[in-house]
């Protein structure tokens, strides 16, 4: 593994979408967080978020519209500007920017959860023993 910036960034830019996927992680919020045990998971479209950073940062909660991956951005409902020639278009958010608020289940997404939390749990039970 290399401490390299100019490798980890030429990484992190080339990375494929399946690894994007896990790059484009956003924290859950404290509830959730309280819930499942874990402190963030992988965005995706339907997502309930509130920005907490950057230019759009507020107490609104927006749906994720889009994930893509190739610009590392992900569109969210409320969030637009006008274009040149007068059309609303979506503003990318960066995830890390983003707070999970409400997740869209399946079972796989359940799964997952329920994997990362046991894991989580299994982990803090060492530390106090």
């Amino acid at each position: 593994v290399t401490s390299s910036r100019r490798k980890n960034r030429k990484r992190h830019f080339q990375a494929p979408s399946l690894i994007r996927r896990r790059l484009m992680s956003s924290p859950l919020s404290k509830e959730l967080r309280q819930k499942y045990n874990v402190r963030s998971m992988p965005i995706r479209k339907d997502d309930e978020v509130q920005v907490v950073r950057g230019h759009f940062k507020g107490n609104q909660v927006g749906k994720v519209v889009q994930s893509y991956r190739k610009k590392f951005v992900v569109y969210v409902e409320k969030i637009q500007r006008e274009n040149a020639n007068g059309t609303n278009v979506y503003v990318g958010i960066h995830p890390p920017n983003c707070l999970i608020v409400k997740l869209k289940l399946d079972k796989d997404r359940k799964s997952i959860l329920d994997r990362r939390g046991k894991g989580r749990m299994a982990a803090l039970g060492k530390d106090k023993g």
